[in-house]
């Protein structure tokens, strides 16, 4: 059945991508992909559940849990980018790629996005195809873990969001909140979100391989795309040898005196 609900929800998401592929071309803003992202997994999550016609508590709790995060992370990319034009990264692509940028963009930008969904979303997957009924202590733990990330990365993005919104803020680094422990607070909360999810398919067939999903959001946000691109902007600004020293990078410790 795991072999099968894989094969139809990559189907599936190969036909999404190239929808939101088709608007962004359109519309001459790949951006769309961001907010395409989260959605993608609320798919599949709702796709495997209805597919296999299993509606266990776990399966009904794993749905929610990816529902609630995706329309929050999309929700708020889509209200902080509504009326912008298209982000600096794609635009860059698009200067490199020239008079190929459509094949580029269908390639590495919407179907790579669909192939990560795929992997990272393994563990829902995983879960909404098995048959074992009944709660344990890993779908608590998992939970309580969901909700730790859960709460750091919306914290962390509205704190952020309130702080940009002020034009006096313009060109300073955000030192308040979750941000005075750590430099990126919402990045460290979806980590932590998918080791949670993780920790709940632990009680299901084949849950020990899930570990692949955290693993790769893991790597992705420490060392592509997430933490790296924004500490290179940070650094730009003035302030940040200061907040270097003194904040975490990834995971919230106590703040370091100026020495």
């Amino acid at each position: 059945m795991i072999i099968q609900i894989i094969f139809e929800s990559a189907l599936l998401l190969f036909f999404y991508m190239s929808s939101c592929f088709l608007v962004a071309h359109i519309k001459k803003d790949n951006s769309i992909v961001d907010i395409a992202w989260g959605f993608g997994f609320m798919l599949i999550a709702w796709f495997s559940l209805f597919r296999t016609h299993i509606f266990l508590a776990r399966h009904i709790l794993i749905t929610v849990l990816i529902t609630l995060w995706a329309f929050r992370l999309s929700g708020y990319l889509l209200i902080r980018n509504w009326g912008k034009k298209e982000d600096i990264r794609y635009s860059n692509m698009k200067k490199n790629w020239g008079s190929l940028t459509p094949i580029y963009s269908f390639f590495i930008v919407f179907m790579l996005q669909g192939v990560l969904i795929l992997i990272i979303g393994y563990p829902i997957l995983v879960i909404n195809s098995s048959s074992n009924a009944g709660l344990t202590l890993f779908d608590y733990i998992g939970t309580a873990l969901w909700i730790v990330g859960f709460l750091f990365e919306t914290i962390g993005d509205w704190q952020l969001f309130i702080f940009l919104k002020n034009p006096a803020n313009r060109g300073k680094i955000m030192t308040q909140g979750l941000w005075r422990y750590t430099r990126h607070p919402n990045y460290f909360g979806e980590t932590v979100i998918w080791w949670g999810v993780w920790l709940i398919a632990l009680t299901v067939p084949y849950g020990l391989s899930a570990i692949i999903s955290p693993i790769t959001i893991t790597y992705l946000l420490l060392y592509v795309s997430g933490v790296p691109l924004a500490e290179r902007y940070l650094q730009q600004l003035e302030g940040f040898d200061s907040y270097q020293s003194q904040t975490s990078i990834f995971i919230p410790w106590f703040v370091k005196k100026e020495s």
